[in-house]
């Protein structure tokens, strides 16, 4: 493979790196106070999903985020930091790239008509794909420092 500047395999880390600092932008725009005290996430999710034309949205969204939307927030923010710090840093890589594209897949799908956030999911979840059938935390990573997935 011939690049220009970097390898390929460097290119693919500043790749993954930019998908982490992207989860951490997204972690760090959240208004935290809002989503743990008022419930304004999970509020502004509830509405969504309320008037999805997917029944199994509603039903789904009823059933798993409802009954514990405390937790859920809390789940949905710090997910956000934990894939934004291990992508940059290439920690149990494979691992975050599959739950970043879970969540983004997720996000796509509670979204389907809201489609200004549409853009951003789908890049993320193409960024996911590429750098995980592409191994790219085989260098600048802590996987490639400890032997990982190798």
């Amino acid at each position: 493979m011939r690049t220009i500047w970097l390898s390929g395999a460097e290119w693919l880390a500043v790749l993954r790196i930019g998908l982490g600092l992207w989860w951490l932008e997204s972690w760090r725009h959240k208004d935290k106070k809002g989503w743990f005290e008022r419930g304004t996430g999970i509020a502004w999710a509830a509405d969504v999903a309320g008037k999805h034309r997917w029944g199994v949205v509603r039903t789904g969204f009823r059933r798993v985020v409802e009954p514990r939307p405390k937790l859920i927030a809390y789940v949905v923010v710090y997910a956000e930091l934990a894939l934004g710090m291990g992508l940059v840093t290439g920690f149990l890589t494979p691992i975050a790239l599959i739950a970043g594209l879970l969540l983004n897949l997720l996000y796509l799908v509670l979204m389907i008509h809201d489609w200004a956030e549409q853009g951003q999911n789908a890049m993320m979840a193409l960024i996911s794909l590429v750098a995980l059938f592409a191994m790219a935390w085989q260098t600048w990573s802590l996987d490639a420092a400890f032997g990982l997935f190798l």
